[in-house]
């Protein structure tokens, strides 16, 4: 079985439909905007941006993930370490990447790619998530059940597994996650908040801290 260096199963990633972020993105930002979409697995939100028209630049650190994208221009390379000397009108941080202990250096690869009126959108846990998940917790992206055990706390930090199950099939994988304050964050990183995306507060939208 095929893992990736931060412990992605590329098999289960393959199984995972999109869960309604491509039409929130497309929603969100104008029609046939160029998109950066920073750790962008095996393409499932990838492929149905492209067939909503959006030229997509896909990054991610597992070239055994990339090379299930079809269509998109594709960079292997770490989100921290992306410097792709272009800048981008839309740039997509998705997959709760934002909560986790490298949320500094991940911001700041945005702010770099970001043109000077550009935007940001992004899939966060948002506070009331840390205070409602527990072992257990989960649901179901397409035929996969998930849930998550060894939920454990430490002040503003969360680390669980979460159990992935398709047929006779089980996936495991640790992860670990921090409650922030948004607001102080993005500033750091040069952006200001624009506005909540979606109803339920885990999408957001923000753009460079100078811009009109």
């Amino acid at each position: 079985m095929s893992v990736t260096p931060d412990g992605c199963p590329v098999d289960l990633y393959l199984e995972l439909p999109a869960a309604g972020e491509p039409e929130v993105i497309h929603g969100a930002i104008p029609p046939g905007a160029e998109v950066l979409e920073l750790g962008c697995g095996t393409g499932r939100v990838t492929h149905p941006l492209l067939a909503l028209g959006h030229p997509v630049v896909a990054v991610d650190e597992s070239a055994e993930m990339l090379a299930h994208v079809r269509g998109a221009e594709t960079v292997c390379a770490r989100i921290d370490e992306l410097h792709l000397d272009r800048r981008f009108p839309v740039v997509v941080l998705g997959s709760h990447l934002v909560n986790g202990p490298d949320r500094k250096e991940l911001l700041a690869a945005v702010r770099r790619h970001l043109t000077a009126d550009g935007q940001l959108l992004v899939e966060w846990h948002p506070p009331a998530w840390f205070d409602q998940v527990a072992d257990g917790s989960g649901g179901r992206l397409g035929d996969v059940r998930i849930a998550l055990e060894d939920v454990r706390r430490d002040g503003a930090r969360l680390s669980a597994t979460v159990v992935y199950s398709l047929g006779g099939r089980t996936w495991k994988q640790p992860f670990t996650c921090e409650n922030f304050s948004l607001e102080p964050a993005l500033e750091q990183a040069g952006l200001r908040f624009e506005r909540w995306v979606t109803a339920d507060r885990d999408w957001f939208s923000a753009r460079p801290s100078d811009a009109g």
